[in-house]
């Protein structure tokens, strides 16, 4: 099992194209199967295996002493299918890889930002009391976010030379080594370009950290971590009181194109989303124009009736 196991972890890489990062979790979920399974043969991998599986794994714990999340759970089935799909193909005898359905997951709430929330977050960094260069860098980095749903690792790792200032639109690499086409407002435009003209470094990135003890050539890029403080701090300051990420920035920018009329498929390409089952999370926040189309047609119809 060991080899097979090995085979699988190069097939995701090499063939698949996996990231390192997939390919370590895939390799801890189906060690810890491995070890809790005792099997020395894919054929020992049998239904009633994978039932007492699944219960041993719902009985199991986080490192805060709570029961495992359903999505957690999930991560664990997934690898296991994806092994099972694996030996599959290369004709090794196991258990059918659709024999394994996963746990049925609670409907995702999202938390956005829209109207005064979101205004003020936007202004909130000319407000601050950092220097100009600080403040222009964190205004665009906001605006950015929401002008193209960016994910974080995203955002951090953009080089300079990524994005045309002349163009509307960019290129990103992003999940599963995925390219898309993302689009600039002319309010981003705007911020990206004073900032960029305030810096008189040397590095390639599109967001630095401006530190006053490294050289022009030295700045790094700002990490995901240091980007969900800046938005913390920004969120803090403009008086909002629920959590907001990075993340929310992306749930902000799907919300704002589909309560605007945008269409799922649209939202989809432009999130990166490989199916439209993890787009359509953000299907109920058009609740309001539902709303809208009862008050419109069927009060209408009550109206009729009355006179």
């Amino acid at each position: 099992m060991d080899k097979f196991l090995r085979q699988f972890l190069e097939y995701l890489e090499v063939e698949k194209g996996r990231s390192l990062n997939t390919i370590n979790n895939y390799g801890f979920y189906l060690t810890r199967f491995l070890k809790w399974a005792k099997v020395d043969k894919p054929e020992k991998i049998t239904a009633e295996l994978v039932r007492n599986y699944r219960l041993w794994l719902n009985r199991q714990t986080d490192q805060s002493g709570r029961p495992l999340k359903k999505s957690t759970q999930n991560y664990y089935l997934i690898a296991l299918r994806s092994f099972l799909k694996y030996l599959a193909k290369r004709d090794v005898n196991s258990l059918a890889p659709e024999k394994i359905e996963l746990a049925k997951m609670p409907a995702r709430q999202v938390d956005f930002l829209e109207g005064s929330d979101l205004e003020r977050l936007l202004g909130a960094p000319l407000k601050d009391t950092e220097a100009k260069i600080i403040q222009w860098r964190d205004k665009a980095i906001l605006e950015l976010l929401f002008s193209t749903g960016l994910r974080v690792s995203e955002l951090s790792t953009l080089k300079k030379d990524q994005v045309n200032l002349e163009k509307d639109e960019f290129t990103v690499r992003g999940k599963g080594d995925k390219l898309r086409v993302v689009f600039l407002s002319n309010q981003t435009k705007h911020w990206l370009k004073q900032y960029l003209a305030a810096r008189k470094d040397l590095a390639v990135y599109l967001f630095i950290r401006h530190d006053k003890a490294r050289s022009r050539a030295e700045s790094k890029n700002l990490t995901p971590r240091s980007i969900q403080r800046l938005i913390k701090k920004y969120a803090k300051a403009s008086g909002i009181t629920k959590t907001v990420t990075p993340h929310t920035m992306r749930h902000s920018f799907a919300t704002d194109l589909l309560i605007n009329g945008a269409d799922i498929r649209s939202v989809q390409a432009m999130l990166g989303h490989s199916s439209i089952t993890t787009t359509q999370i953000y299907t109920h926040i058009t609740n309001q124009q539902l709303k809208e189309v009862y008050q419109a047609f069927h009060q209408r119809r009550k109206s009729k009736k009355k006179n």
